[in-house]
C-alpha cells in the first residue's frame, strides 16, 4: 500500500517539525514549506494527499493560498490558525479548507483529523472506482468517478468536504438527515459543538447550486431537524 503525503506549511520550522514527527510515526509521508508561495511550488511538483495550512505567514498567507489551490485542486485541506474566533473558522471554510484547528493543538488530535479526511477521500475515490454511475438530480450531475458536479452544462467548483456532503445527501433523497448525522458521516468522528462547521459547508454548496437561497430547488433546509434532498 502507498504511504499517503502530506504538505506541512507553516512559517514556523518547529511546528512543522512537531505535526512531520508525529506523521512518521504513523507512516505519513511529509513535504514542508515555509509559505503559501512555496506550498504552490510543492503542489506542483509532488503527489499531495492532504495540505496542513498556516493561517499567518509572510510573503503568501494561509488565505490567499487557499484561494489559489481551490483554483484547480480539491486536495483536502485543514487550516490552522492561533484565532479561535469563530469569523476567523467561517472564513476559512467559506474559501475552501475542509477543517480548522486552533493552535495551541494537541499533535495527536491533529494527526487524527489528518488520517480521518485522508481515509475518508481514499474511501471515497474507491467507491468511485467500483461504481462508475453518476447520481442526477434533476438537471445536477454528481459523478462518484470524477468527484465533479455539473448543473447542466456548468462546472461547479465544490472542496472535498463539499463534494461529500452533497453526496451523502444525494444517496439518501428523501431522508432528513441531522447535522450530527451528516457530520459523523463525513468526518467519520463524534459530532461535538461541530454545528457551525456542517452548516458553513451547506451554505456554500447551496450558494454555487441554487438559484436563490429561498429558490432552494435541492437541499432543503428542514428546521429545527437538518437537511435533505426531496425525491422527485
Amino acid at each position: 500500500m502507498n504511504k499517503s503525503t502530506v504538505l506541512i506549511v507553516d512559517d514556523d520550522m518547529d511546528i512543522r517539525e512537531i505535526i512531520k514527527l508525529y506523521l512518521i510515526n504513523e507512516n505519513i509521508e511529509c513535504i514542508m514549506a515555509k509559505d503559501g508561495s512555496e506550498a504552490l511550488e510543492r503542489i506542483q511538483n509532488n503527489d499531495i494527499d492532504l495540505i496542513v495550512l498556516d493561517i499567518m505567514m509572510p510573503q503568501l498567507d494561509g488565505i490567499q493560498a487557499c484561494l489559489r489551490i481551490r483554483k484547480n485542486n480539491k486536495i483536502p485541506i485543514i487550516m490552522i490558525s492561533a484565532k479561535n474566533e469563530d469569523s476567523s473558522k467561517i472564513l476559512a471554510l467559506n474559501i475552501g479548507a475542509d477543517d480548522y484547528v486552533t493552535k495551541p493543538f494537541n499533535p495527536l488530535e491533529l494527526v487524527a483529523r489528518i488520517k480521518a479526511h485522508i481515509r475518508r477521500n481514499t474511501e471515497f475515490k474507491e467507491v468511485a472506482k467500483k461504481d462508475k454511475s453518476k447520481i442526477q438530480i434533476y438537471d445536477l450531475s454528481i459523478d462518484l468517478k470524477s468527484r465533479d458536479v455539473y448543473k447542466g452544462d456548468e462546472f461547479i467548483k465544490v472542496t472535498p468536504t463539499e463534494f461529500d456532503i452533497l453526496k451523502i445527501l444525494a444517496e439518501n433523497r428523501g431522508r432528513t438527515l441531522t447535522t450530527a448525522q451528516i457530520y459523523e458521516m463525513v468526518w467519520n468522528e463524534p459530532f461535538i459543538n461541530s454545528k457551525n462547521t456542517v452548516a458553513v459547508h451547506i451554505r456554500n454548496i447551496r450558494e454555487k447550486i441554487e438559484i436563490t437561497p429561498k429558490d432552494s430547488k435541492y437541499i432543503k433546509v428542514v428546521w429545527g431537524v437538518g437537511y435533505k434532498i426531496d425525491k422527485e
